[in-house]
């Protein structure tokens, strides 16, 4: 009857500390497939992934308290060491996902272009109906295209002497 009580908290533990590991997954890679470039997003689904990045810290914080909590109690019921060290590796994975979901991956992914490089428009292999933002100051002018702005977002230039961010 005991041994039967321990597999059922075993289990308990186990099914807890999955779940933990799941939620600050989810927490963490949903918003950045969802937010990629270069990828249409719909309104539920952006808006779940914004709302998912609103909580996300509570979310991945308290499901990694609960799963090293989870991981503590199977570690004094377990006694196989290799069960007790993957109890211990799924709450380490739940912390490190917890620490990744702080960094701002957008912020990594999306580095303005400082140094443009330009050629004349005869010679540019742009489509023909391909978007490009154009700025004319005086005599000099620029065509940024979408394409490449859509995934840098700024883009640091000079035209004619006077500095100006280019962004989409």
């Amino acid at each position: 009857m005991i041994e039967n009580s321990a597999r059922k908290s075993r289990g308990r533990f186990v099914a807890i500390l999955l779940a933990c590991l799941v939620f600050t997954l989810v927490a963490v890679v949903y918003p950045i497939y969802v937010i990629r470039p270069f990828r249409a997003q719909g309104a539920r689904e952006l808006a779940a992934a914004l709302t998912i990045l609103r909580f996300r810290p509570w979310i991945t914080g308290i499901s990694t308290l609960i799963a090293i909590a989870s991981a503590g109690g199977y570690w004094r019921i377990q006694t196989q060491n290799w069960r007790r060290a993957m109890a211990a590796a799924a709450a380490g994975l739940t912390l490190l996902l917890t620490f990744l979901g702080r960094v701002n991956v957008y912020e990594k992914m999306f580095h303005p272009v400082d140094h443009p490089a330009f050629t004349s428009a005869d010679q540019s292999k742009l489509d023909a109906g391909e978007k490009v933002l154009a700025v004319q100051l005086g005599r000099e002018a620029r065509a940024y295209p979408v394409r490449s702005i859509s995934y840098h977002h700024i883009v640091n230039d000079v035209v004619n002497g006077v500095p100006i961010v280019a962004t989409y």
